[in-house]
């Protein structure tokens, strides 16, 4: 592995990526490349986090964040742990800081946690003498999604800034639109939000935090040339809610079918965070086109957040 560039000034924790200067985030993209040409090795490990112990929180189910966490503390040597509450003095009636509290007098170094509840990795990062990651935390925030994704982008075109970014789907419910805002902008990226009117949000609520950002109805409008195409996973208990008449109403007016993507520019990507509701959100036909890079946000996954944990707890 090269030399890893030097997040700028150092952090603690990373609790979403609004903290985040636009050279901190293009030194952990830099480190990220570092550590995709060690996850190509024959032998993918290195010992940069020998001796450190990291802990995997995850109070909500995952698939893609917590084993491409636990992936990438492997790929750096760190003691990996995973945390369930099932099981534990969670369920007996021991408060969740007392319980991070018992793992750090165990020896944990960082840990890695995802929530139902906004704000619980900032009230765990309070508590804990260690680093903290927040690997989802309620509607509020995803960092390390964002920045897979802005990865991805970067790999792809070589720049962020400038690129016309269209993200649709259920915006106002979604955490990774959060992070991903945040991210984009300050990499200077354009970015559009499209959907349904009931799962858009006022405008001006988005406009109070990123002014530049275009929000719309209107996705054939908003596809016209744009360079990345994210879907978001359109969960089932919003037509229940009554925020949508039908899924099939949905599909017509905002699925991702070859003919709405083109309109993109020839170059355009098509992105998704998973996990994904094929032929709902996006056909499956585009979901495996060769403008796809939905599985390359998979395995990019590994090598972000293995630059997310050496900067925290491997330069200490």
């Amino acid at each position: 592995m090269g030399e890893p560039a030097i997040v700028p000034g150092g952090r603690r924790h990373v609790l979403d990526l609004d903290d985040f200067a636009a050279e901190e985030i293009s030194a952990v993209l830099e480190t990220a490349r570092s550590m995709q040409e060690v996850l190509g090795r024959r032998i993918k490990q290195v010992p940069a986090l020998r001796g450190r112990t990291v802990v995997n929180m995850f109070f909500e189910d995952s698939t893609r964040t917590r084993i491409s966490f636990e992936v990438a503390a492997r790929a750096l040597s760190a003691a990996i742990v995973n945390f369930s509450a099932r099981g534990s003095s969670v369920e007996k009636g021991e408060s969740l800081l007392d319980t991070v509290r018992t793992i750090e007098a165990l020896g944990a170094d960082v840990i890695v946690i995802r929530h139902a509840e906004a704000g619980v990795p900032q009230l765990v990062a309070h508590a804990f003498g260690g680093s903290v990651i927040n690997a989802g935390d309620g509607r509020h925030a995803h960092p390390s999604q964002a920045l897979l994704d802005l990865y991805t982008i970067h790999a792809r075109f070589g720049s962020i800034a400038g690129l016309r970014v269209v993200i649709v789907g259920d915006v106002v419910h979604s955490r990774v639109v959060r992070s991903g805002l945040w991210g984009l902008t300050t990499m200077g990226a354009r970015v559009t939000l499209v959907a349904p009117t009931t799962l858009l949000g006022p405008a001006a609520y988005w406009h109070a935090t990123w002014p530049e950002v275009t929000v719309t109805t209107d996705l054939d409008r908003a596809i016209d040339g744009a360079d990345v195409v994210m879907a978001l996973r359109l969960q089932q208990e919003r037509q229940d809610a009554g925020l949508l008449p039908s899924l099939g109403e949905y599909r017509r007016r905002y699925a991702i079918t070859a003919e709405r993507l083109a309109r993109a520019a020839p170059h355009a990507i098509v992105m998704h965070p998973g996990p994904m509701n094929a032929g709902v959100e996006i056909t499956p036909e585009v979901a495996t086109a060769p403008q796809s890079v939905i599985e390359a946000q998979v395995g990019n996954g590994v090598a972000v957040r293995m630059a997310l944990l050496y900067h925290l707890a491997g330069e200490s």
